[in-house]
């Protein structure tokens, strides 16, 4: 009898951290829909973000703002779940000595991705709407010069 018990307790372990496994990665997959690649054409330049799979927990991305021929703007973002968390890393070169700024998710539905991080100086939320299958807006939030402030970005997906 004492035998039986514990291979059934045995068998409920392992059957709930498999379990538990599968559900940490499910996470990033509310974030599929950023998956490849996203334009924005104005008469300021042209906005592009890249969005690639790097592993079951990690997308990768780079964001360029091309004006003409010169780079304005030239980020790396990592996407990426910690256990039941979603960070979004954002290194802005010739920014914070090129180190990676971090942000929590702290919201989420099938069409929107919510990342915040109160304590950096600007932006302190960023956000990701999915319009439709092929266009989205990414914005950009926070306190800036001690007043409020964003900007949206409306982008169309290439590929």
């Amino acid at each position: 009898m004492f035998q039986k018990t514990t291979l059934i307790l045995l068998l409920l372990v392992i059957v709930s951290c498999k379990n538990s496994e599968t559900n940490e990665k499910e996470k990033i997959k509310t974030a599929n829909w950023l998956l490849g690649k996203w334009e924005n054409k104005m008469t300021e330049g042209r906005l592009s973000e890249s969005w690639k799979k790097g592993n079951d927990s990690t997308f990768q991305a780079e964001s360029f703002f091309i004006k003409e021929k010169d780079t304005l703007h030239f980020e790396k973002i990592t996407l990426q779940q910690n256990g039941e968390n979603l960070i979004y890393s954002a290194t802005v070169k010739g920014q914070n000595n090129d180190k990676p700024v971090s942000f929590k998710m702290t919201s989420e539905t099938d069409k929107k991705l919510v990342f915040e991080n109160p304590k950096h100086d600007y932006p302190q939320k960023i956000t990701y709407t999915l319009i439709k299958k092929d266009s989205l807006v990414a914005e950009i939030s926070g306190i800036q010069l001690g007043k409020p402030s964003s900007e949206k970005f409306g982008m169309k997906k290439l590929e």
